[in-house]
């Protein structure tokens, strides 16, 4: 038998612990339960899991003489009888079959062919066993194991950018700056150009614009000719990387529309003064006589009419506007409709089109209005020439939704919905949004360049917690974990008409999450100062991003107490204050009763109609009966009537005696209204008579039931005055404790004040230290020289300028701002960018970074990304990566194009997956995977009380819940639950543990990475990482033939192409021996280094490698293979020695390392009798890679149907590889398709579609 291919686990059967007399203990394989076994007795039941088992054979004694199998019960004479490697007990083994469980102790077994005739002693060899097919089955070779996951993950990464130029046009200038693409888009060439521009000759001779943006304009409009099969026309992606000339380059569309009679065009953007920069890219095209019209500066009436009168031009508008309402109700968009008419031809530009995200948002969430906008707007206007413009407008396929005239699903494709195209995208994983961008670009509809960052350096900064600042975290975080407790507790005291709970708990945890990611700024800003006065002295000047200017806080704190302050504004003083005031559970303040209040409340509670006489009530019965429809009130009663009912008036009945006596002198109860004889009360009423009398009864009753109400009253007084007076004194603490003051005021002031930083943020007012030094000023931004609308424009221009030498920016304030160091500006020192505030997502991080990163500059920025060693900061660093890695894989074409943060991308399926884990080892209810920090397994009791301080940490911040403590054998242990949504929740906990102490944040937040890192890498050995792009890379790689055409696109003219390549990956003898022999010369070599051949053997042979100690890896080694070359993964020490032994002579390395590459190039590691056959390519050397490349959507259902029906697991992914020729060095990206699919792939796909010869 093999050995189990599981780690090794202590044996079922234990030493008897002190058994009764004669009688033997064992372990259950099923229930693992400590079972007695009698003495004599070998074959059992376990009385409990009902698992039928026998004794291991070591407890059996002696083993009786070989001899043929008896028929007895158990055993099967028609199988092998082989023993099990681990537990030892007698397994009946079909024969032929090759890898299969042990029914006992489950362990993984494999079927060792050449060690069979040790147990078959009387049998020459294992083909000549009665039944045993000749025919071998495969065998399990560790080795081949090793390799295939090496060859699922791919290739080493190659180059990730190279240089741009347009690869089918020659006109233009030169772009003023370096500009790249990732090598995945250069791989997909763009359909032929075949528009010709009306306004070529102009650019010709004024140079206005690059070639970059020449090619733009020409495949746009050659996109707007065409139209998608619901009828729509075709529009056009623009996705250049900030800095490229965007603006311009719309500026040059809309003169090319406007030379061919389409003279209304609408230009949609984020700001309005953003205008400003509409005007000057019009003019720098030439296109002055272009008027641009601001809609948020012009009325809602019709504007082609003679009150506003504008018949032609460019409509600016931004996002806002677009979903903008008068008072009176009239739209902005019901306003742009009818100035474009119906049958309107013209262009619409979406400019920063990422603003219009979320049309499809996530599950629970609703869409957002100005999703819904934008898509009416392509709806009501189906001949409109439609430009998308952005950077990061496709951050990942969900916010593609509003793209409706890409074309990319919907009629005449294989997805009709969006959601199809959705749903196939994210199964297919990071690899198949990759595939998005090349195949808009082979279509002729996007264009995606981005300035070389060749210059640019990023580099990321921890920021020290200074003392003080670690000590007032740490209060503030055991100050919150009190305030929780302090609103559970305030809530019990409600009444059942208590505001919603729930609403409330999303206020704190909103506010928590706010709280905690000013402290981490206001801990960066120390750094911030010392890295920025450092940059000045070095002659550069600085630009600090930040996405949050607290100006809420700062306007309510002016509001209520006045212009002159004694200090800047702490703006988590102030958002802890706000939360308390507002949402603080106090009951309500019971109502005060006068005397007035006290008669209505009778009133209310014993209304009741005042006696009359029985006769009485007979005539007034009888003289409305005789009332009839015609007749009034009047007349219908006669003047006896009358006269009768004013005599009965008089007449009272006494409801004690029930006797009629005048109705003077009678006594009538305010409380009940009964009529009686003062004298028929017992005692007799002899007191004068008020108007509020009432009887004694009602007189007990109402005494009754004040007294009670008064009780009530007072207890409500007094739980109402308790919770007040809890309310102040939480609220004086939170007025005591030591909290930072609002990062940009601080920044503003320790940075020279607003004399030297100019500020670029949404913020009206600022504060700003008064000039005797002592206290500070609110004053507004604004001044009487410049309107609040210029400001950011005044600022910004004052650092170009080189007055003011430092920046600081905000989302608000700097969209589409250039702060470059442009060679025409006065002020062309190097940026120095500082991220004091890390963007909430990749979108608005690329927004920031490319404020200072555009073209004509005349140096590149230095990039300074500050975070603190708190682990639950990272939770703002895990958002922006997992954004950058799709962000990368569709705007730019390539996941590794995004910036070096995806370290930090923590909120994957991985993620998710090590944070159940984690939680249900907090939770007791499975083991942690790994050792937590700080712990050590020689001593349990240091798990247990991490567990337990754990545990206490996440009741603290709400994610566990229900929390009880135990009593019995679990006596003081705290036990609860984690809902199901919370297990899965990245952002949650990342967000939550913000609010612990530094220590157990950090502790918890490694344990959660060391899960995370465990889980990837059992992901990568299983071969189901996904790994995007794979590049292969090898010593010859050769194409086949002539490309296959398999599919073309009717609209744009792009084919699907099948390309078949030779490839040759191996590594000769001379080319191993040399690497070694130069590594040894060069003085870098280890003892260790060598060649080794593997300790065991598979069909007869061992395999052979080359190991090379990596530098200041500590242990790790580099493979090379005679089959495949170098591996892609490092292989630790200890696995190098338990699986390989060193060769201590050249010559034995020679013969079998030049054997190995030989047999490899006819047959792969699986040996000659693999189920796959010739289909196989694990390990093989020479190799032919099927890769369908070009246009891939319009049939990516067809392919993934055909993949799916492959027999091995890895066969069935959809996997993108890029490869390079040799010999012409031709680049293909494309899905690799296994040999063994290639005919069902291809009989699939002439069944969908016509094949087209090449």
């Amino acid at each position: 038998m093999g050995q189990p291919s599981l780690p090794t686990v202590p044996p079922l059967a234990l030493p008897p612990p002190g058994p009764p007399a004669g009688s033997l203990q064992v372990r259950c394989a099923g229930c693992h339960g400590i079972l007695a076994v009698a003495p004599g007795m070998t074959e059992f039941i376990c009385p409990k899991c009902q698992l039928p088992q026998m004794l291991p054979p070591e407890l059996l004694g002696a083993p009786p003489p070989r001899r043929p199998p008896p028929k007895a019960q158990g055993i099967d004479p028609t199988k092998i009888q082989l023993p099990c490697a681990r537990c030892k007990a007698i397994l009946n083994v079909p024969h032929g079959l090759a890898r299969f469980n042990c029914p006992q102790c489950g362990v993984d077994l494999a079927v060792d062919l050449a060690k069979l005739q040790q147990y078959f002693p009387s049998v020459s060899s294992p083909a000549s066993l009665v039944g045993f097919p000749p025919d071998l089955p495969e065998e399990i070779n560790e080795v081949a194991i090793d390799v295939e996951r090496e060859e699922d993950e791919g290739g080493a990464i190659g180059e990730t950018f190279t240089d741009y130029r347009p690869p089918r046009l020659s006109v233009g200038r030169p772009h003023p700056d370096a500009v790249v693409e990732t090598s995945s888009l250069s791989a997909v060439q763009p359909p032929e150009p075949t528009y010709h521009l009306k306004i070529m000759d102009e650019l010709d001779k004024s140079n206005a614009l690059s070639c970059l943006q020449i090619e733009t304009l020409v495949y746009a409009c050659q996109r707007h000719l065409h139209y998608l099969q619901n009828g729509a026309r075709a529009g056009f992606f623009i996705g250049d990387g900030a800095g490229m000339g965007k603006g311009r380059t719309i500026a040059g569309l809309i003169w090319e529309n406007w030379q061919h009679g389409r003279c209304k065009a609408l230009w949609v953007s984020v700001g309005s003064d953003l205008k400003f920069d509409a005007r000057r890219d019009l003019d720098d095209v030439g296109a002055s006589c272009i008027e641009v019209h601001a809609l948020n500066k012009l009325p809602y009436s019709k504007l082609d009419s003679k009150a506003v009168g504008i018949k032609d031009g460019v409509v600016f508008l931004t996002y806002s506007s677009l979903i903008a309402s008068s008072e009176k109700g009239r739209s902005r968009l019901v306003q742009l409709l009818q100035w474009c008419g119906s049958d309107f031809d013209g262009l619409v530009v979406f400019d920063e089109c990422h603003k219009a995200k979320n049309l499809i948002p996530e599950a629970g969430s609703q869409p957002t209005r100005t999703g819904e906008a934008v898509l009416d707007i392509q709806a009501r206007l189906p001949e409109a020439r439609f430009v998308y413009c952005s950077a990061t407008g496709a951050s990942e396929p969900r916010n593609m939704g509003y793209m409706v005239r890409l074309g990319l699903w919907g009629a005449g494709t294989c997805f009709p919905q969006f959601q199809d195209f959705l749903g196939a995208l994210d199964k297919g994983g990071v690899g198949a949004l990759e595939l998005v961008a090349m195949d808009m670009k082979a279509r002729g509809m996007y264009v995606c360049r981005t300035l070389s960052y060749k210059g640019a350096e990023f580099e990321v900064l921890e920021a020290p917690l200074e003392e003080g600042m670690m000590d007032m975290y740490k209060k503030a975080a055991e100050f919150w974990a009190e305030l929780r407790v302090e609103l559970l507790s305030a809530n019990t005291f409600l009444s059942e008409e208590k505001p919603n709970s729930s609403q409330v708990w999303r206020l704190y945890w909103a506010s928590h999450q706010r709280f905690f990611r000013h402290m981490c700024m206001s801990a960066k800003v120390p750094a911030a100062v010392r890295l920025a006065k450092q940059a000045l002295a070095e002659g550069k000047c600085v630009v600090i991003g930040l996405q949050s200017t607290g100006e809420a806080r700062t306007e309510e704190f002016v509001t209520k107490y006045g212009l002159e302050l004694e200090d800047f504004v702490s703006g988590p003083r102030e958002l802890l204050l706000k939360l308390v005031e507002e949402n603080y559970p106090v009951p309500p303040k019971p109502d005060s009763f006068g005397e007035e209040s006290v008669k209505e409340l009778q009133r209310k509670r014993h209304s009741a109609t005042p006696g009359v006489s029985f006769k009485e009530r007979q005539r007034k019965t009888a003289k409305w009966n005789v009332t009839s429809d015609t007749d009034s009130f009047e007349e219908s009663l006669s003047e006896s009537d009358l006269e009768s009912t004013e005599s009965d008036e008089e007449f009272q009945i006494c409801e004690i005696c029930n006797t009629e006596e005048d109705k003077k002198l009678l006594l009538r109860c305010s409380c009940c209204a009964r009529l009686v004889h003062p004298g028929c009360l017992v005692p007799p009423w002899t007191d004068l008579v008020s108007d509020d009398w009432s009887c004694y009864s009602c007189k007990e009753k109402t005494d009754e039931y004040f007294k009670a109400r008064d009780v009530y009253v007072a207890e409500l007084m007094k739980r109402y005055e308790a919770a007040l007076e809890r309310k102040t004194k939480i609220l004086d603490i939170i007025r005591s404790l030591d909290l930072p003051n609002n990062p940009l005021d601080d920044l503003i002031d320790k940075l020279g004040g607003p004399e030297n930083v100019a500020e670029m943020t949404g913020r009206r007012g600022m504060l700003l230290r008064a000039s005797g030094g002592k206290g500070v000023i609110y004053q507004a931004r604004s001044t009487k020289e410049v309107a609040m609308e210029m400001v950011n424009m005044h600022e910004k221009q004052l650092f170009i300028d080189g007055k003011k030498l430092v920046a600081i920016i905000s989302e608000a304030g700097s969209a589409g701002v250039s702060l470059q160091a442009d060679r025409r500006a006065l002020n062309q020192k190097r940026r120095v960018h500082i991220t004091l505030e890390l963007p909430w997502s990749a979108d608005r991080a690329i927004q920031q970074f490319g404020r200072t990163h555009r073209s004509n500059q005349a140096s590149a920025p230095q990039y300074r990304l500050l975070f603190t060693y708190l682990g639950g900061e990272k939770r703002f660093a895990s958002i922006v990566a997992k954004r950058l890695e799709s962000l990368g894989a569709l705007t730019q074409g390539d996941r590794r194009a995004g910036l070096s943060l995806s370290a930090f991308n923590y909120d994957s399926n991985y993620g998710k997956k090590a944070l159940m884990m984690m939680y249900r080892g907090i939770m007791e209810q499975d083991p942690l995977p790994v050792l937590p920090p700080g712990c050590s397994s020689e001593e349990p009791a240091t798990i247990q009380e991490f567990i337990t301080y754990a545990k206490a940490a996440l009741i603290s911040v709400g994610i566990v819940r229900d929390t009880v403590i135990c009593s019995g054998k679990d006596g003081g242990k705290v036990s609860g639950r984690i809902v199901d949504s919370d297990m899965h929740d990245v952002g949650r906990f990342l967000n939550r543990i913000l609010g612990l102490p530094p220590d157990i944040q950090n502790r918890l937040f490694e344990l959660f990475v060391s899960i995370l890192d465990l889980t990837v890498h059992n992901a990568q050995n299983e071969g189901q990482f996904d790994s995007g792009i794979i590049d292969i890379k090898a010593n010859s790689i050769e194409l086949q033939g002539s490309p296959r055409t398999v599919h073309v696109d009717n609209l744009s003219g792009a084919s699907t192409v099948l390309f078949t390549f030779s490839v040759d990956r191996g590594m000769t003898w001379e080319s191993a021996k040399s690497l070694l022999e130069e590594r040894q010369k060069d003085g870098v070599s280890c003892a260790n280094d060598g060649f080794y051949e593997s300790r065991r053997e598979w069909m007869g042979r061992k395999h052979f490698i080359l190991a090379l100690e990596c530098s200041g890896s500590g242990g790790t080694y580099k493979i090379f293979r005679p089959a495949v070359g170098e591996a892609l993964r490092e292989m630790l020490a200890a696995e190098l020695k338990s699986k390989y032994k060193k060769l201590s002579t050249i010559e034995k390395a020679n013969k079998g390392w030049q054997d190995e590459y030989e047999v490899s190039s006819v047959q792969c590691m699986h040996g000659p009798k693999c189920k796959l056959g010739n289909y196989c390519t694990v390990g093989r050397r020479l190799q032919e890679v099927n890769v369908l490349g070009g246009l891939i959507l319009p049939v990516w259902r067809t392919i993934e149907k055909a993949l799916s029906k492959q027999v091995r697991q890895s066969h069935r992914r959809t996997r993108v590889v890029r490869l390079e020729t040799t010999t012409n060095c031709q680049r293909i990206v494309g899905l690799l398709i296994p040999n063994a699919a290639i005919e069902s792939v291809m009989e699939d796909l002439s069944s969908g579609f016509h094949d087209v010869e090449s």
